[in-house]
């Protein structure tokens, strides 16, 4: 198996997404980890998706 390109680290505050590849966060903070988001961006990387997928997780509060 492949090694993952985006993985959630848990930083002070919540969850930030790190890009392997380039070596540097992706996004933005996020309270709650983003599971559906790291499938996704992993996956087929479909952009629509991603896009709502990114305002969902923003909106959500612990």
């Amino acid at each position: 198996m492949s090694r993952r390109r985006y993985v959630a680290r848990g930083v002070v505050g919540g969850y930030r997404i790190w890009d392997n590849k380039v070596r540097r966060w992706w996004g933005d903070l996020y309270e709650l980890c983003p599971d559906d988001l790291l499938t996704e961006l992993n996956g087929s990387a479909d952009s629509g998706r991603i896009a709502i997928l990114m305002k969902r997780y923003r909106g959500l509060k612990r």
